[in-house]
């Protein structure tokens, strides 16, 4: 009969997967830093770095040193802020937004992970024209109908421009700039709702696509290898993919 993996064998596999979290997030820290002041309340792409790295348990001094780098005070390799477009299978769209020290390391690595899974490499604004860049503020809402009203209301009163609620969260958008996104999640906070997340996204205008059958399997597999990338920071993308259990994996 055989056996499962160890516990011991569990556990380093999800520190290396933990691992690869951070270092996405440390290197994000560090060019939100450079571009704007060290200080979170003053520099909202910063602000939701260090927020996403708060909801995956980093610890405040692994945040404090990663902001430092970013601000020359530690030194560090010099970053830089890439995107690549592409197609994936079926005809979707992507785009790979990364951070990375070596440029050519990271386009063969993007640029093998299309080629093997069904995708290509396409030419800078192939696919972007399908995308429109926003900001969003993600709240829980828990499925309570008055909390959801209540957040509409507090949105619009906010300048939202939609609100889109699925699933005991809603997700306010609004215009791309970081102060807005800023001070629609200062504001959200201040009236009581529990903001999962804030930042800027490129999300699809539409039609979206609907992989199926061998196509949706390949697909999946290449968002897993480009988002298991350590350069690759955000993966974007205009398919319709099903709901997968959280035990599924």
């Amino acid at each position: 009969m055989g056996r499962g993996p160890s516990i011991e064998g569990r556990k380093n596999a999800e520190d290396a997967k933990r691992a690869k979290v951070f270092t996405k997030l440390i290197r994000e820290i560090t060019i939100a830093t450079r571009g704007g002041v060290p200080d979170p309340n003053g520099n909202p792409r910063l602000r939701a770095a260090v927020d996403k790295a708060l909801a995956a348990n980093m610890t405040k001094d692994t945040i404090e040193r990663a902001i430092k780098r970013g601000s020359g005070a530690e030194g560090g390799a010099d970053m830089h802020e890439i995107r690549y477009e592409g197609y994936g299978p079926a005809g979707t769209a992507l785009i790979v937004d990364c951070v990375t020290d070596n440029q050519v390391r990271t386009v063969a690595d993007v640029r093998a992970a299309l080629n093997k899974l069904g995708g290509n490499m396409g030419t800078t604004n192939s696919v972007a024209f399908q995308f429109t860049r926003v900001g969003q503020v993600v709240v829980h809402t828990g499925g309570d109908a008055d909390v959801e009203s209540k957040l509409e209301e507090a949105a619009i009163e906010n300048n939202a421009e939609d609100i889109v609620i699925e699933n005991g969260v809603g997700t306010v958008l609004l215009a791309s700039d970081p102060i807005a996104v800023e001070a629609m999640r200062k504001a959200l906070v201040a009236a009581g709702f529990e903001v999962e997340g804030s930042d800027v996204v490129m999300r699809p205008n539409g039609p979206l696509v609907t992989p199926t059958g061998e196509a949706l399997e390949q697909f999946e597999k290449l968002l897993e290898r480009l988002n298991a990338l350590d350069d690759v920071d955000e993966v974007y993308h205009n398919a319709v993919l099903p709901a997968h259990d959280a035990d599924e994996a």
